[in-house]
């Protein structure tokens, strides 16, 4: 009798959420350029009130613009088709590598305390910051919502960057981000680039801070499976937590390079 009446209460909990769930014929429908943007922004607005997304973030989305450069830049990631040494190169590497050897001489204190608490070492965190922002001197000058608003929109990764989108919406209702916030093109935000949906899940404070990105950034990495004492290079145990950190297999294994050679390795 207790059995059945729990698969009852599923499956009415089931009904209604299809129930109040958008059909996909009346969800907001991607487009391929500019034309359809402000169309889509006003049915994603709907779908958001319906989730419960407040007032201040809706107006945000509303003044969102449609981004060009995000597009462009989205379409023109050619540096990812390089070999590992072009890449290293292209990238300033060998720059990465001696500043962030400094680093992690002057705020060892700040590293100590990472890997105390996450089991990551300082290494591929320093290389992850140097690659990402140039230890914080590259943060982007985008609009954060419109970068985010815009590839939700587009149809070649609607589905990924939706999720990002509503995740800045909640943001942004809760005050921890402004809708004024600027990021990379992809709307990556802070020290170490992150994008809305992990500054929810894995965000420690304010992410232009640098001890805040970096705790953050750990904390992912730990959540992806991170291993204190673990190697991190290809082919062993910390590795797969650097590949969910970025999709490209040049950029994960210039990490590693990178981070054994800040940890003393050659």
């Amino acid at each position: 009798m207790a059995k059945s009446k729990q698969v009852t209460t599923a499956t009415f909990l089931t009904l209604a959420m299809f129930a109040c769930a958008p059909s996909h014929a009346d969800a907001a429908q991607c487009g391929t350029s500019a034309a359809g943007f402000e169309g889509w922004k006003q049915q994603f607005a709907g779908e958001a009130r319906a989730k419960g997304i407040g007032a201040s973030a809706i107006s945000a989305l509303m003044a969102a613009n449609y981004a060009t450069a995000t597009i462009a830049a989205d379409r023109g990631q050619r540096s990812f088709s390089l070999s590992l040494d072009q890449f290293l190169a292209k990238r300033g590497a060998a720059t990465i590598v001696a500043r962030g050897r400094s680093l992690k001489q002057s705020q060892a204190a700040m590293f100590a305390s990472i890997q105390q608490r996450y089991g990551v070492p300082p290494g591929p965190l320093i290389a992850i910051w140097g690659m990402e922002t140039g230890f914080g001197s590259q943060r982007g000058n985008q609009n954060m919502l419109s970068s985010i608003a815009t590839l939700a929109y587009d149809c070649r990764r609607s589905e990924y960057f939706t999720e990002h989108l509503y995740a800045a919406l909640q943001l942004i209702d809760r005050g921890a981000l402004s809708p004024t916030q600027r990021g990379s093109m992809h709307g990556e935000v802070g020290q170490t680039q992150f994008l809305p949906k992990n500054i929810l899940a894995y965000g420690t404070g304010n992410l232009d801070v640098a001890a805040n990105a970096l705790n953050s950034t750990a904390n992912f990495l730990r959540a992806h499976g991170w291993r204190a004492g673990g190697g991190y290079q290809p082919g062993e145990a910390n590795f797969a937590a650097i590949e969910a950190w970025n999709a490209a297999g040049v950029y994960q294994k210039a990490i590693a390079v990178m981070g054994r050679q800040i940890d003393g390795g050659e």
